[in-house]
């Protein structure tokens, strides 16, 4: 007896060592005293931030349980859930339950309250009419305390941890034959995992052999348009207002890009038809940057365009991220003869992986393997097949249900902050994407709204700068990279810029 006594004695003892290693009242060394008693959610979370910052709390380390947390700073446990909730807003943490709150993306603190003053002035980035072909990048290497650019997606959700456990995954059965020169179209691996990723969510049957991997949608676009100039075509029409970097790619490739208008049910195919172009790019599933579906009877009418001879270059842009029922299909899948079709995971993971496809008719298929074989000997092998593994896991899935999840959170707040900041305004394309256009009443000046904006520490496009031809006075704003606190903020900015517009320009 005594001697199970003393076994459960020291059975205790080592329960009790194994919880002091664990994180406690002296992690990262929190001083609850500091926290003003009414904000003491927004003081753990900055203080976690400075962390994550500094490094302190690396990429992949585990935080407290909030239970324990809570006990050890003597707060409630909603305040250390509130501050976990915040860093999971921002896409710095991911993960509950059993696996703890995980540590995926740090910050860079602190931001800038100001452009720098050798950055580019307002003027001198919104000055120009129409905006030269250097506008993004000049904008994207330019700091901002808060970025609502659209087409800019939340960088701090790409799954680390994810991408790196099918990163090892692919290197412990990878050949070393692998790591030659493959097959300029693409590893035969991820032809296969995305031929059946577009046959589960587009509705496209396609064999792997018809798929080819491409660095992103815009050289996909210089590979379409380098063949069909050799076919004659020196013309490809594009929706008006569209994007402004697909213009600039098709200008830059020898392509004139007559503008068919755009209205509420989609691109006027009355208007295409007049036109005499031969081939046209759209954005069927989510244009942009209206939001608006192409409606069903145009579709339609479309479709006996194409027959008659028309070639459709398809950017499935934003597709994927619809909130309120599933996406329209693709016109690849009823018109495959007609059809080139891309896209990009680009919006899914992020820009930086080049990683994308193309889909195009049978006529021109070996001619655009070629001139991507000629332009770079195909895609780095590596990421393809990390890809292949990440789509075949379901984990792309998963990253996808994820960010969904997210962006009706920030999209609502974005709606919400428009309502109380802006009123009066009409917000445009808020079922699917990850941006919304705004418009205001005629003699608003949406480039000076913009460029005011900017000069307040926040990036957001004029409308002007997607239309060839006048458009209504309108921003387009990116909701998806921007927590729902820092989106507040900036439409605040862009509210007290309309109305220093308004007020010094009454009407």
């Amino acid at each position: 007896m005594r001697r199970a006594k003393e076994g459960s004695v020291n059975r205790s003892k080592e329960s009790s060592e194994d919880t002091s290693k664990e994180p406690g009242a002296d992690f990262l060394q929190l001083d609850i005293g500091e926290a003003p008693a009414r904000g003491r959610a927004q003081w753990l979370a900055e203080r976690l931030r400075l962390a994550l910052a500094d490094g302190r709390l690396p990429v992949g380390s585990t935080l407290p349980a909030t239970r324990r947390l809570a006990a050890d700073l003597g707060v409630s446990r909603g305040v250390v859930t509130d501050a976990y909730q915040r860093l999971a807003e921002a896409g710095h943490v991911t993960g509950r339950g059993r696996g703890g709150t995980t540590v995926v993306s740090a910050p860079t603190l602190p931001r800038p309250e100001r452009p720098p003053a050798t950055a580019p002035s307002s003027s001198a980035l919104f000055g120009q009419a129409p905006p030269g072909t250097d506008i993004f990048d000049r904008l994207r290497t330019t700091p901002a305390r808060i970025d609502l650019s659209p087409g800019l997606p939340d960088l701090a959700a790409f799954p680390r941890a994810a991408w790196l456990r099918a990163e090892r995954a692919v290197l412990n059965t990878l050949e070393p034959s692998a790591f030659g020169y493959s097959d300029p179209s693409g590893a035969p691996a991820v032809r296969r995992s995305i031929a059946r990723w577009l046959a589960l969510n587009r509705g496209i049957r396609v064999d792997a052999e018809e798929v080819i991997i491409v660095a992103g949608v815009s050289q996909a676009l210089a590979l379409i348009a380098h063949v069909l100039r050799r076919d004659g075509i020196t013309g490809i029409a594009v929706e008006d207002p569209c994007s402004l970097g697909i213009r600039q790619h098709l200008n830059y490739w020898g392509m004139d890009t007559p503008p068919v208008r755009v209205d509420a049910d989609g691109l006027r195919v009355d208007e295409l038809t007049a036109s005499g172009a031969k081939a046209v790019v759209l954005t069927p599933a989510h244009q942009f940057p209206t939001g608006v579906v192409l409606h069903g009877d145009r579709r339609r009418h479309l479709s006996r365009w194409a027959e008659d001879g028309g070639l459709i270059i398809e950017d499935d842009y934003d597709a994927e991220h619809r909130y309120d029922r599933p996406p329209v299909s693709a016109l690849r899948a009823a018109l495959p003869e007609h059809v080139f079709y891309t896209g990009s995971i680009s919006k899914l993971l992020a820009p930086a992986l080049r990683l994308g496809w193309l889909l195009a008719p049978a006529r021109y298929r070996d001619a655009l393997a070629l001139a991507k074989r000629n332009s770079d000997l195909g895609n780095a092998v590596l990421p393809q097949l990390v890809l292949a593994e990440l789509l075949d896991s379901g984990e792309l899935e998963r990253q996808l249900r994820l960010l969904r999840r997210r962006h009706v959170h920030r999209r609502d707040a974005m709606i919400k902050a428009i309502a109380g900041q802006l009123p009066g305004t009409e917000v445009h394309g808020a079922a699917a994407g990850l941006h919304l256009t705004i418009t205001f009443a005629p003699g608003v000046d949406g480039v000076a709204l913009a460029a005011a904006a900017f000069a307040l520490g926040v990036k957001a496009h004029p409308l002007s700068w997607y239309g060839q031809r006048p458009q209504p006075p309108g921003i387009v704003l990116g909701y998806a990279a921007s927590p729902p606190g820092d989106i507040a903020e900036g439409i605040a900015a862009l509210g007290a810029a309309l109305r220093h517009q308004v007020g010094g320009n009454p009407r």
